[in-house]
């Protein structure tokens, strides 16, 4: 049975307020939310209780990361769905949602299945994953069901083994069939090779890095995005355009109506808001991600249209390789990079700047992915809701050292940055699984329900 717990004092970040309040968790649940103005019941609820002092601390519902790559099964040298649920609880992200390019890929009910089965014995946070898309599967993805499983992933760019889809009477039929969210990868490959050949042609294997973004253009990029919203208005589908990356593709995106009523909803990465093009020439490849990290006008145009809503969902992209693979040449260096404990922090230093709200950070992180997935009574401070909540001490600054850094890859490109915040409690169904650097591993994650 879960503890009781009464978290007093805290400032609360939920819808659009920020107020002072106390919440009891009970059975996992929120059982009760007290603004400090209507505290007289206090004593009497707090009888069986573990009191949290949170005075100066925020209180927001828990992160939902809707892309990650945990790398199990297949690929555990680089990561695990173990260390990185850690690593994710470490910095708020109370769910997340996994991507199908493991090894094998997850192209068959089975084989998501036996990923639901791993994260359960060992998942912090709560999961879901996933169904690949391939251009042989289709009777796998419509045997998916949208009560359990968050959606379907097409990769319309390069990926892992045969989950390129590039055959549009495939495309059609998955845009046309399917009864879930579709989430795709947006890149064109033949833009892609072909500047490949360019690139090539000029510089042979040794490509500069800072090559990345003219390799995987912006062009590549709008086209794919465009194809991927043309399909889904032509069937209706339900569409969700990951990790965006160009300013020219806001444009094809929409705020004329809330995002509950959105058929086609969009996401952005912290590393495409973080950093950008002249970047490479510190980092080198650490900061090779597909879609490629653009200019510093695309950045600024991603970082507007979040504000004015036309970018709905803020993740990670989370993608952890080893140092030693990283430290390769272009071609060989894989693209990904691990982000999912400091995603938040880095969002923060953003309201710290000036640069966006606390309110805003909470919708785009915790509110606007429980939406556009239906997730389940979770990403909100509500009563009857899952007590998935997160406590940051706004003030607490903490510098990224390596020793802290929980990835199984063991390194970071924050590294040596100093954050202005710091995550110190971290709830998932109700459980104290993070405390100020101290993890309660007694009791594992839930696997994500959707109310389709």
């Amino acid at each position: 049975m879960n503890p009781v717990y009464h978290i007093v004092n805290a400032t609360i970040v939920n819808e659009g307020e920020i107020y002072e309040g106390n919440v009891l968790l009970k059975n996992g649940i929120i059982e009760k939310i007290i603004r400090q103005d209507g505290a007289a019941n206090i004593p009497e609820l707090t009888k069986e209780a573990i009191i949290i002092d949170a005075q100066g601390k925020y209180l927001i519902p828990g992160v939902i990361d809707d892309q990650v790559h945990f790398r199990e099964p297949g690929l555990k040298h680089k990561a695990d769905i173990y260390t990185e649920s850690k690593a994710a609880v470490a910095g708020g992200v109370t769910s997340y949602m996994e991507m199908p390019n493991t090894v094998p890929n997850t192209l068959t009910q089975e084989l998501l299945e036996e990923k639901y089965k791993i994260a359960s014995d060992k998942s912090l946070a709560n999961y879901s994953f996933y169904m690949g898309a391939s251009n042989d599967n289709i009777e796998e993805i419509l045997k998916t069901n949208p009560g359990n499983v968050c959606g379907i992933k097409v990769f319309m760019g390069s990926s892992t083994g045969n989950m390129l889809v590039d055959d549009v009477d495939t495309l059609n039929e998955i845009f046309s069939k399917s009864k879930l969210l579709v989430a795709v990868h947006c890149e064109d490959e033949g833009i892609i090779q072909k500047n490949i050949e360019i690139f090539r042609e000029k510089y042979g294997e040794n490509v500069p890095i800072e090559a990345h973004p003219l390799i995987r253009s912006d062009k590549a990029c709008y086209k794919s995005s465009k194809l991927a919203v043309s399909l889904a208005k032509i069937h209706n589908t339900r569409l969700h355009v990951l990790h965006l990356s160009t300013a020219k593709e806001m444009e094809l995106f929409d705020n004329s109506v809330p995002l509950e009523k959105k058929r086609i909803t969009s996401e952005v990465c912290i590393h495409h808001l973080w950093f950008n093009s002249t970047d490479y020439n510190k980092y080198g490849t650490l900061i090779k991600w597909n879609p490629a990290v653009k200019t510093q006008n695309d950045r600024d145009k991603l970082f507007e249209a979040l504000l004015e809503d036309k970018l709905d969902v803020i993740a990670t992209d989370h993608s952890p390789h080893t140092i030693e693979e990283k430290s390769n040449t272009y071609f060989k260096a894989p693209s990904g990079g691990p982000l999912v404990q400091h995603s938040l922090p880095a969002m923060l230093d953003f309201f710290c700047k000036g640069k966006i709200s606390l309110e805003k950070i909470v919708e785009k992180m915790c509110h606007a992915p429980a939406v556009c997935f239906q997730v389940e009574k979770r990403g909100f401070i509500r009563e009857g809701y899952w007590a998935d909540l997160s406590l940051i001490d706004i003030k607490n600054k903490t510098k990224v050292e390596k020793s802290d850094i929980l990835y199984k890859c063991g390194w970071s490109p924050f590294e040596g940055h100093t954050f202005n915040s710091k995550v110190t409690h971290t709830f998932v169904n109700g459980n104290l699984v993070y405390e100020n650097g101290k993890f309660n591993e007694s009791v594992k994650g839930q696997r994500l329900l959707f109310e389709r």
